[in-house]
């Protein structure tokens, strides 16, 4: 099984929104991947409370069977269209994928 975890810090204003209204949006958009891509076992998106220097606005977690369901994940068409929303959304992006 592979984990593949990514946290993301938010511009302060993209999309004519502040960062809460996009990470509301793009938490709908990643959890609507859910059951949708072959090999993705688990998708959860959490928004940050807390608000601190350190904290990052949104982090995805999610499992896929194993390297190569996550590689077509991240090539499949339905998370290809996701990107450019939240590409212009982020000032920073930090990820890690690790198998156990």
């Amino acid at each position: 099984m592979v984990k593949h975890i990514v946290l993301w810090r938010l511009k302060d204003n993209a999309h004519g929104n502040d960062p809460v209204t996009n990470a509301d949006l793009i938490k709908q958009k990643l959890e609507g991947l859910r059951g949708r891509i072959p090999g993705l076992i688990a998708i959860e998106v959490g928004i940050d409370f807390s608000n601190t220097e350190s904290s990052a606005n949104l982090m995805l977690y999610s499992e896929f069977v194993d390297r190569e369901a996550l590689s077509s994940y991240q090539a499949h068409p339905e998370h290809q269209a996701l990107l450019p929303f939240i590409g212009e959304a982020t000032r920073e992006r930090r990820l890690v994928d690790y198998e156990v």
